[in-house]
């Protein structure tokens, strides 16, 4: 689903977006949430998940900050999720840094059928089992593009690995997505906020790799050519803008291009002030 379908079906539907995340990012999670049209709540208690979710239309799981308690909140919230058939989205945060962080993550790929895993090139290395370097929750190294396909390949999900340049696969098309600001990458919070997007427009519109792209151009046009002297503190507030409005006039905002032979380019541009999307289309190798 394009960016300006999956809007107006936010804005039309103001879907509930259920978030088990961690307490470093919830405010800066919930108030992108807001910005983007959907409704955001952030039951953690393992005595109300499985309640609040049946009124969700998505689950987004960020395992930033993991104790036990909320492992087994997560696996309440998201099996009941599955019952009721609304997508899953995974932020494996720190995958690859602490044995406890890569099994729970490896855990809850196993025990719930998760719809899209969305975080850093260590991370996503990490889940497809390629050499990465993650040092506390931030990836030192790792090949975005490869990760990408190759857990999408070896998971069947949706894969997004975020970076200066996104990547997202379904396994057998991978997209690239090259926007933003570098300063995104020094502000606390920003993977976890696009991951928040993804499961607002999934909530809309299914998590298929297109969607997925979709959202990280959506949430990427809001750190664009934030003001240099200003620095990053001043990065926060565009972001839970709506990005379409972050910056108005015509430009284009994205391109998407699929590698393995097959190249794909979708142009996603704001004009007036609103995301408007252009044409799909495919060429051989």
């Amino acid at each position: 689903m394009k960016a300006e379908e999956a809007l107006l079906g936010i804005s039309s539907e103001k879907p509930l977006v259920h978030h088990l995340t961690n307490y470093v990012t919830v405010n800066l999670v919930a108030n992108t949430t807001l910005s983007t049209g959907a409704l955001p709540v952030m039951a953690h208690a393992r005595e109300e998940v499985v309640e609040m979710v049946s009124l969700a239309s998505a689950l987004v799981v960020n395992i930033g900050t993991l104790d036990p308690s909320f492992v087994e909140a997560v696996s309440l919230a998201g099996k009941r999720a599955n019952e009721r058939g609304i997508p899953v989205v995974l932020d494996p945060v720190g995958a690859g840094a602490t044995s406890f962080r890569t099994a729970t993550a490896e855990r809850l790929l196993s025990e719930l059928s998760i719809s899209a895993v969305c975080g850093n090139a260590g991370e996503i290395s990490t889940l497809a089992g390629l050499a990465a370097e993650v040092r506390g929750v931030e990836s030192l190294a790792g090949d975005a593009k490869e990760a990408a396909r190759k857990a999408a390949g070896a998971l069947g999900v949706t894969v997004a690995a975020t970076g200066e340049t996104d990547y997202v696969s379904d396994g057998e098309h991978t997209l690239a997505v090259s926007n933003g600001h570098l300063l995104m990458g020094h502000v606390v919070g920003t993977g976890c906020a696009s991951t928040a997007v993804v499961g607002c427009f999934a909530a809309a519109g299914g998590a298929d790799a297109e969607t997925v792209a979709h959202a990280l151009a959506y949430f990427g046009r809001a750190g664009r050519s934030p003001p240099e002297e200003r620095g990053r503190g001043h990065l926060r507030a565009p972001l839970t803008r709506r990005p379409g409005r972050a910056r108005r006039g015509p430009g284009r905002a994205r391109r998407f291009a699929a590698g393995g032979g097959i190249v794909r380019r979708l142009n996603v541009y704001y004009s007036g002030g609103r995301l408007r999307s252009g044409a799909v289309a495919w060429a051989g190798a």
